[in-house]
């Protein structure tokens, strides 16, 4: 075995069947539904994709929530298992990565949905408020963006520069996290996170350049690395400043 190996799609969602028939004899009348996310959900898995899936039992005494993971030869295959209600409640909690993390509950495909819970699922994704993404934004431009700044300040001024290129990578992650929650909006994977987050309007001043910066590859000059880092910084905080996400507070706010 050389890792994963080339599988066709109706190979793929045999397995995905096969899997599927075994999680209904292991856990039988308690499964609420089965689904696919991630490519195969949305029909863009290729050859060397894995198989993911969600198997959601009905909320009982114990809270669910653990992974089947493995791999078998040529391919992979994770199963993650929750309890409805758990399932339901992160699908109502925004996060830092909410434009990842809950576009594979938008975009699930049923395999066994008797009750409709998959709608349901859905419907939690959007139901969170304002109030919600603005609190995960402040949180990403102290917790994340002002120490990137001061991490590529600090490489800039002192060293390593070789640790330049991995925080523009992270900084313009983050960013495109920004974007999303700005806009409520999902992306498809994480391989398109950056590209379909310069799709979306009202984005910070230096966000595209860095992004382009990044998707090129052309990371090799420390100097040029650093002046996008810089320059997106500056468009982030005016950013902010013109959508009222106010993250500098008194000397100590406590």
């Amino acid at each position: 075995m050389n890792g994963p190996q080339a599988v066709t799609k109706e190979e793929r969602r045999a397995i995905a069947r096969e899997i599927a028939d075994r999680l209904k004899q292991v856990y039988g009348d308690n499964i609420k539904a089965l689904g696919l996310y991630g490519s195969m959900a949305r029909g863009t898995d290729g050859p060397f994709s894995d198989t993911e899936m969600l198997c959601v039992l009905r909320s009982g005494d114990e809270p669910v929530d653990f992974s089947h993971e493995w791999a078998s030869g040529a391919w992979k295959a994770e199963v993650n298992v929750y309890s409805e209600e758990v399932l339901l409640q992160y699908a109502r909690t925004v996060e830092d990565t909410w434009p990842l993390s809950h576009g594979a509950f938008l975009t699930a495909l049923p395999l066994y949905d008797p009750d409709g819970f998959f709608d349901d699922l859905k419907a939690a994704v959007l139901s969170p408020d304002e109030a919600d993404f603005r609190e995960n934004i402040r949180s990403i431009l102290v917790g994340e963006m002002f120490e990137f700044a001061g991490k590529w300040r600090n490489a800039n001024a002192q060293g390593p520069r070789t640790y330049l290129p991995y925080l523009a990578m992270e900084t313009a992650h983050y960013g495109a996290m920004l974007i999303g929650l700005h806009h409520r909006t999902t992306y498809s994977t994480g391989a398109k996170v950056i590209p379909e987050a310069m799709t979306l309007p009202n984005r910070p001043d230096g966000f595209d350049a860095l992004a382009q910066l990044i998707l090129s590859g052309e990371l090799s000059d420390p100097d040029r690395v650093f002046l996008a880092c810089e320059a997106f910084w500056s468009g982030l905080q005016a950013w902010a400043e013109e959508h009222d996400y106010a993250f500098i507070t008194e000397q100590i706010p406590f």
